[in-house]
């Protein structure tokens, strides 16, 4: 199923819409086409069709206390974002324990655990009155980071997409449809490791709120359906070994945990 049909059937967005859209993953000419790329898709509770991902989109130090942490200063400042590669989505199934892979190059490698907006709806320029009505459903993710080598790049004044977008940095939970649940504006978030509470916050600690940042991010981007946001973590990020169990949690949705491997 790719991404015109899912959202056609689900009538989230029209079909004038999507008229002209280059969709990533499907063939426009498949007599031109080489090779296959697969789409990504996250499953959706209580049905049987998948959520197909646009872009990742990821917002950065949108905690008070995070921000500090990280050494940025903690006033409301413009919120900024960065994005993984849709292949570094690792889908976990609830109730499960994934086996999530040690990357490569990093001696020093961290959790950052998050509530994940999933839009149904694009736009630009969207008011954050009407930020709301872009999204689809939400579930909750982790934003892993090679910690060193984020740092070392920044220290040097370099892109460092090598520090957040690599395989599988984006392990993620299935979408919950609004209706099944509601907005997100607050509710404990927590991540511990190995048993022991490493984060543990309020979503109403968000600098910015959902919907302000959709209505942020439509200003430098515009929104297409299936975009997804992760939207921050709070303070206490920390390393991570193998043989590490990382269990999150968000109030009203399944736990996701993944094994260090």
């Amino acid at each position: 199923m790719d991404r015109r049909h899912f959202f056609q059937n689900t009538a989230l967005v029209t079909t004038g819409a999507l008229a002209g859209c280059a969709l990533p993953g499907v063939a426009q000419n498949k007599a031109r086409t080489p090779f296959e790329v697969s789409d990504t898709y996250i499953p959706i509770v209580g049905s049987d069709e998948m959520f197909p991902v646009r872009r990742i989109y990821c917002i950065g130090r949108n905690y008070r206390a995070h921000a500090i942490e990280m050494g940025s200063n903690p006033d409301r400042e413009p919120p900024f974002f960065f994005q993984k590669p849709t292949d570094a989505i690792q889908y976990v199934a609830a109730g499960t324990v994934a086996d999530h892979p040690y990357p490569s190059l990093t001696k020093n490698y961290h959790y950052e655990a998050e509530l994940v907006a999933c839009l149904g709806k694009g736009g630009r320029n969207i008011p954050v009155e009407k930020a709301l009505d872009l999204v689809y459903g939400y579930t909750l993710g982790l934003d892993m980071a090679r910690r060193d080598l984020q740092r070392a790049m920044g220290d040097q004044k370099k892109p460092w997409e090598i520090g957040k977008s690599f395989d599988k940095s984006a392990p993620i939970g299935p979408v919950h449809k609004l209706g099944r649940v509601e907005h997100f504006t607050k509710g404990n978030i927590w991540l511990k490791v190995n048993g022991q509470t490493k984060q543990n916050a309020n979503l109403n600690q968000m600098i910015w709120n959902v919907a302000e940042q959709i209505s942020k991010l439509s200003e430098a981007n515009e929104l297409f359906p299936g975009d997804i946001i992760y939207s921050g973590t709070p303070e206490n990020v920390g390393p991570v070994v193998r043989g590490d169990v990382i269990e999150m949690h968000i109030d009203g949705l399944p736990n996701l945990s993944v094994k260090i491997v």
